[in-house]
């Protein structure tokens, strides 16, 4: 017999949950469906758990940066403990957030779900329909397709490591593969390579500041390659051989460990939508404006559609227009994508909101570019900060913000502020005559408009 739900939620991460809870307040018969533990990627397997070990190795980071300075310190990472720390959060939060789902309403399923219609799916051989389905199944590693391809362990294996690996290499240089190097470097591993197949890692970022990060990783004892395209990972006793092209010709790297950090696709292979009439592509599952799907009883959101960013706050923000216009019954709001920043946790943390001086270009604007590196500021001397500085777009004329680019210390926070000023519209003028706590790293902000 086919249960029946009014709302039938594909996913327990960011992009499906705040649905389901808005679902089921408004009477609403609800199940949600994961095949792994709710939480999602960002607090299970990526953001959080991450950004626990940065704070660990940020100790570490801080009391070199200090040495000299007064500060004298021998500190260590005692990587089991750093994992337990880690736990010590993500354990908690797949009950968590079950019983938050349940006090509200909703059916919780474990399983893998596949559509057998355009109303129906299979969950482990049972059935169920629903008049409506939201999906948010987020994103899975990519494919390689090269040989030796099984050998790689995945991000979330990595977060999982009770022992810190002693030579590990990272197959990619985007944000997984040079936040996790930083880490595993600062932790204490001996040998640590990034092996990245453009001219420089975190392509998507100012070319320039990538620089004073590259220049950092350096300094710090990480090997990293670029133009090095892996053709093939090899068992070698207890470790790997990975044979990777480089412009001067074949190498090879031996390690003990080797990290999938090339980058994730949309997870949806095995959800069967030709069968709900689904339509997608490479970057994920259509979606319109108003997240519906090309099948109008289905909604999606987050890194499985074709949508915005692959961000945490882009897919709960998708997630939340979906779930009012399910309740609406009409596509009354559509979404509406505000500066979004991004923030890579290297240490110097590297930050971007707006467009780069490329797409600036494109767009035919016309702008004034304010660069400067600024290791000499008093905000960096205080925290003995090495690599530190900004880049920021002033259109001319109307003084707007169109991009800003910063490294270093207090990026995280003051891209933040550069996003709310540039979404508030506000000229260069303005954010000079802001008048911020000080000494602060957001007062440094007025310098550099």
């Amino acid at each position: 017999m086919t249960k029946s739900f009014d709302l039938i939620v594909i996913g327990g991460g960011t992009g499906g949950n705040g649905v389901a809870r808005m679902a089921a307040a408004a009477g609403w018969s609800v199940a949600s469906i994961d095949s792994l533990p709710f939480g999602g990627t960002c607090a299970l397997r990526g953001c959080d758990p991450k950004k626990m070990l940065v704070a660990v190795t940020e100790g570490v980071d801080w009391a070199r940066n200090m040495a000299g300075r007064g500060l004298e310190a021998q500190v260590d990472v005692n990587w089991p403990d750093m994992m337990a720390f880690k736990r010590s959060f993500t354990d908690a939060m797949p009950g968590r957030i079950e019983g938050g789902l349940e006090k509200a309403g909703v059916s919780v399923m474990h399983g893998q779900a596949r559509f057998t219609g355009p109303d129906t799916i299979e969950v482990d051989g049972e059935s169920y329909s629903a008049k409506h389905f939201h999906i948010a199944t987020g994103a899975r590693p990519m494919t390689l397709n090269i040989p030796g391809e099984e050998m790689l362990i995945t991000s979330t294996d990595f977060l999982e490591l009770e022992n810190k690996p002693e030579r590990i290499v990272f197959v990619g240089g985007g944000f997984i593969a040079m936040e996790f190097a930083h880490i595993t470097k600062r932790a204490g591993a001996r040998d640590v390579t990034v092996l990245e197949m453009m001219e420089r890692p975190l392509g998507n970022f100012d070319p320039d500041l990538v620089d004073m990060v590259v220049e950092a990783t350096a300094e710090l004892g990480i090997d990293l390659q670029t133009q090095a395209k892996v053709l093939k990972i090899e068992k070698n006793g207890g470790g790997f051989d990975v044979t990777y092209q480089a412009p001067s010709g074949d190498k090879v790297v031996t390690c003990d460990l080797v990290v999938h950090a090339t980058g994730r696709v949309p997870n949806i292979d095995q959800l069967n939508l030709e069968a709900a009439g689904i339509e997608y592509g490479p970057r994920g599952i259509k979606v319109s404006p108003y997240m519906r799907t090309t099948n109008p009883n289905v909604f999606a959101a987050g890194d499985c559609a074709d949508s915005g960013p692959n961000l945490t706050p882009v897919s709960a923000n998708e997630g939340r227009i979906a779930g009012k216009n399910l309740l609406a019954g009409k596509d009354e709001r559509a979404v509406d994508y505000p500066p979004i920043p991004s923030v890579v946790f290297t240490l110097p943390q590297l930050a971007s909101v707006g467009l780069s001086q490329a797409q600036a270009r494109e767009k035919g604007l016309k702008f004034e570019t304010h660069f400067q590196k600024t290791q000499d500021w008093y905000s960096s001397l205080r925290v003995g900060a090495s690599h530190s500085g900004f880049k920021l777009l002033v259109e001319e004329g109307s003084g707007r913000i169109l991009g800003a680019h910063l490294i270093g210390p207090g990026a995280e926070e003051q891209i933040n502020l550069f996003a709310m000023a540039m979404g508030a519209g506000l000229s260069a003028n303005q954010i000079k005559a802001m008048i911020f706590a000080y000494p602060s790293f957001a007062s440094d902000i007025g310098s550099m408009v």
